[in-house]
């Protein structure tokens, strides 16, 4: 929603210093997370936070976002203009002290900004100390004014005037330095592209323009701008699906300086997809805001429906899961003192959220209710089904608990078990196919290696509800096997290997199980993957050989590296699946821990990881052909 600009002055006093610049180019992890791709992103988003903030103090209203074709990123707003007048404490310039003193910002209670989306404001000290070169132009009071530092934030250039301008804001342009981002310099366009849309859709009425020089140019430039903010983010959300109501449920307001905005709409699928934000940050652990939307959620939906007569009896109630089913939502509060918690620090903590959250929402989604019974009735009707759906889950689920961890006789009767007991110790294969199977339990390692085969294809989870799910033996077989039990009875220290490692033919149908596989462990078992304990084994898939002189290769371009080694005369096996490697052959590619290659699952971005999810195993047929059209070329599938 739009801020009311915030009454306050904006000049060198504003901006306090805590402590000066040091480390960051020694242990940058410690601020931008890594130097992998991710950190160098990173750079990107804490410059542009800047603009945000100043937008969301009530003065901005653009942002321009480019790259050239040397990865030069150059980030331009039309907010105050950053202060340039001498800092009392540092006795330089106020833009150097931002740029060259780390905790120096007009966010730690100067009161320049009402709420900041940046958690600790070293954002612009940090992106020039892990620059080779970066250069701020400061368009204030009828001037232009111009910085530049070089070499991981020494001052090039001091601050000078360069002459009027009738512009007013600030462009900050800069080159992360390859020496501290070892793996890539390169940006991605579409993490660009939509983190700076999610950015538009979170705050409503702010213009983003991204410039992608490396482009052609016909799609170089894209603009976001919504007027409707996260209303238009929710249709966003939902485009690919079939929506079962087409007003979508709006909230918005403010309580105690905590602004609240809500925005959902249900569609026909099984998954609900929730996102919530503290200023601009995606609190992928959810927190207070989150909890405030769900117990508000489930007491006005039970109410409205004991009220009008869907409910006969109190025991009927709706639980949280039957209201949330196939809901989008999307849950911003804007905090001017968030606190975080949380393993990530994505978590919302502040206590008082949850009562205002609950209250703003509950009482608007009440009106909307009696003011579009239609929808209100729809709406019912689906949690009514889903809780019928549910308490004929509930036999099904009852057969996946474990008794006890040493109670062999609870587990699955295809389950090859590992004769440790330690989960730290232990590791279980998901193999595909009675056949690889077999070869997996002869070549394993029995002391600390499971297995269990998996005959055919799981079930999609994406497509089917509880009941359903559970029912299907492939499905029970593993959430034995794993003891963690799913839902809201899960319990992630019960986990009994912390390994889990799919391992399927490198095949078209080896890939599908692979994903139906990874789709069933992000809907239900997500904990396991954000612990790190999920892994796709990569077995060869070629076997070079000449007389007793042997070799497996990975990959194409290793088969070719391998060939001159064996001379002109030798022969090449292609695998087609697992079943075709011999006991012995399985361990040494694929199961030795001193040889194989496994590729560690993780969540980069959970949004992200719903939409593809949603894409690839849900009912709409045209936008999972446009992703394959648009992804064909990173496969390597023997089709």
């Amino acid at each position: 929603m739009p801020m009311n600009k915030v009454e306050h002055s904006y000049t060198s006093d504003d901006i306090q210093v805590l402590e000066g610049l040091e480390a960051v180019r020694k242990r940058p992890g410690m601020y931008i997370g890594s130097t992998s791709a991710r950190g160098l992103h990173h750079l990107v988003w804490e410059i542009v936070d800047n603009g945000i903030d100043e937008a969301l103090a009530g003065y901005a209203t653009a942002i321009e976002v480019k790259v050239d074709k040397d990865n030069i990123i150059s980030v331009s707003d039309n907010g105050r203009g950053i202060p340039v007048e001498v800092h009392e404490k540092t006795g330089v310039s106020t833009a150097e002290t931002i740029y060259t003193v780390l905790h120096a910002g007009g966010k730690f209670g100067g009161g320049a900004y009402k709420v900041s989306g940046g958690l600790h404001g070293v954002g612009a000290s940090v992106v020039n100390a892990l620059s080779t070169f970066l250069e701020v132009n400061i368009y204030k009071d009828g001037k232009e004014y111009y910085l530049r530092f070089e070499n991981g934030g020494n001052v090039a250039v001091a601050l000078r005037e360069v002459g009027p301008t009738d512009k007013q804001g600030t462009t900050v342009r800069f080159k992360a330095d390859p020496e501290i981002f070892k793996e890539t310099t390169e940006y991605t366009h579409d993490i660009l592209r939509d983190r700076l849309r999610q950015m538009a859709f979170l705050n409503k009425g702010i213009r983003i323009t991204f410039i992608d020089e490396r482009e052609p140019e016909e799609t170089r430039e894209q603009i976001f701008f919504y007027e409707d903010g996260i209303r238009e983010y929710v249709a966003y959300m939902n485009r690919n699906k079939q929506v079962i109501h087409e007003e979508i449920v709006s909230v918005e307001g403010e309580e105690d300086q905590i602004l609240v905005e809500v925005a959902m709409q249900y569609n026909d699928g099984f998954v609900p997809n929730i996102y919530s934000f503290t200023n601009n940050i995606n609190t992928q652990e959810g927190g207070t805001h989150e909890d405030g939307f769900r117990l508000a959620l489930t007491r006005v939906i039970n109410g409205y429906a004991k009220e009008k007569g869907f409910l006969k009896k109190d025991e009927d109630a709706f639980v949280g899961d039957d209201v949330r089913e196939g809901l989008t939502a999307i849950i911003s509060v804007k905090h001017p003192d968030p606190q975080y918690e949380g393993q990530t620090k994505t978590k919302l903590g502040n206590s008082e959220v949850r009562r205002i959250v609950s209250n703003i929402f509950g009482s608007q989604l009440e009106r909307f209710l009696m003011e579009h019974p239609e929808d209100a009735k729809i709406i019912v009707e689906k949690a009514m089904i889903a809780s019928k759906a549910r308490v004929a889950a509930r036999k099904a689920r009852e057969l996946t608990r474990r008794k006890g961890a040493l109670e062999v006789s609870s587990l699955p009767g295809k389950l090859a078990d590992c004769s440790n007991r330690d989960p730290a110790q232990s590791e279980i294969y998901l193999v595909e196919g009675d056949s690889a199977g077999g070869s997996a339990k002869q070549g394993r390692n029995s002391k600390f290696q499971a297995i269990l085969p998996l005959r055919g294809k799981v079930i999609n989870v994406e497509k089917a509800r509880l009941h359903r799910i559970f029912d299907n033996n492939e499905i029970r077989m593993m959430i034995t096997a794993f003891g963690t039990g799913v839902g809201e009875e899960m319990n992630l220290e019960k986990l009994r290997y912390h390994k889990i490692i799919i391992m399927t033919d490198a095949d078209v149908d080896g890939a599908h199980i692979r994903t139906l596989l990874l789709t069933f462990f992000y809907r239900f078992l997500r904990p396991v993957i954000e612990g790190g304990f999920i892994y796709i084994a990569q077995p060869p898939l070629y076997k070079i050989s000449r007389g007793n002189k042997m070799a497996y290769a990975y990959s194409d371009e290793e088969l070719e590296e391998l060939k001159p080694d064996f001379g002109d005369k030798f022969n090449v096996q292609r695998y087609k699946g697992l079943g075709e490697m011999n006991p012995e052959q399985l361990w040494d590619t694929t199961m030795d821990p001193e040889q194989r290659t496994l590729i560690q699952v993780e969540i980069e971005d959970a949004m992200e990881a719903d939409m593809i999810f949603e894409t690839l195993m849900g009912d709409e047929v045209a936008p999972r052909r446009e992703f394959i059209q648009e992804n064909a070329q990173y496969a390597d599938l023997d089709i």
